[in-house]
């Protein structure tokens, strides 16, 4: 994923640019400034534009999957515990939309892979990693159409992290929470 504490400190810097100023503000010198680091650091790591661009995904992506996966097990724990799965699955959030930088940058690069295609392959792979997580669980409590309810229910989330970016910080939560309920209990298919 980020392979040296260098690359690492690189990419945590990238992120933070991301987050605060947009993907257009990413730049090389934007991220050494970020990370701290002597003007042609980040060129030395990554020389293009798209080699930034293709890292910062799978790095976001990679750390996000491990996210899910590490939600995933703790569901997995208790199968059929819907409330639960709202109660673990809020927290993570809560915890994603109280430091946006990577959920942000998640998105930002997704919509840059509709125009570039090495992105878009990245992305591909993190949807399938993630419906296959999410199917898993969705096998584990017996519920029926688990693949179609997986594929529902992470276009639903995406939406409403999404919407609860643009939510004042001091709703999000009640949002996400709400927001969750609803859409566990209507996928549960009990």
């Amino acid at each position: 994923m980020a392979g040296s504490p260098r690359m690492q400190q690189l990419l945590d810097a990238g992120v933070e640019v991301v987050g605060s100023v947009g993907l257009r503000g990413l730049t090389h010198r934007a991220v050494d400034r970020a990370a701290g680091l002597p003007e042609g650091s980040c060129s030395a790591y990554l020389r293009t534009r798209l080699a930034l661009l293709t890292a910062m995904t799978e790095y976001v992506s990679g750390r996000m999957a491990d996210d899910v996966r590490a939600l995933a097990d703790v569901i997995n724990q208790h199968p059929g515990d819907d409330e639960r799965a709202v109660r673990e699955t809020l927290n993570l959030f809560i915890g994603w939309l109280e430091h946006p930088e990577l959920l942000v940058t998640r998105l930002e690069l997704g919509l840059e892979g509709r125009r570039q295609p090495e992105l878009a392959e990245i992305s591909t792979a993190w949807d399938r990693q993630l419906r296959a997580i999410v199917t898993d669980v969705m096998i584990r409590g017996e519920h029926p159409e688990p693949e179609e309810r997986a594929e529902t229910l992470l276009a639903a989330m995406d939406g409403v992290l999404t919407r609860a970016l643009r939510e004042a910080p001091d709703r999000r939560r009640e949002f996400v929470e709400r927001s969750l309920q609803l859409l566990i209990f209507s996928l549960a298919g009990r």
